[in-house]
């Protein structure tokens, strides 16, 4: 390279306006809301596969179709 041409500076340069736009603090970001696992889900729901609320004497799953509720121990 030649010495004739002028350096550039990599260095990011703010403008006028980025001056009241900084903050003194970050919040963080929230954390995602996680569903709430059951501990055990009904013979219905783990057959079809649907999300159990572990509700008893019966899951909302259940008692919306009229079928018994039954929870076998694993």
């Amino acid at each position: 390279m030649s010495e004739s041409q002028p350096s550039t500076s990599t260095a990011p340069t703010q403008s006028e306006g980025d001056q009241g736009s900084q903050q003194p603090e970050e919040t963080p970001a929230p954390t995602p809301r996680v569903p709430r696992r059951t501990a055990m889900a009904c013979q219905f729901c783990r057959g079809r596969k649907l999300k159990c609320d572990g509700a008893k004497p019966s899951c909302a799953n259940c008692n919306r179709r009229g079928f018994p509720c039954v929870y076998a121990p694993v």
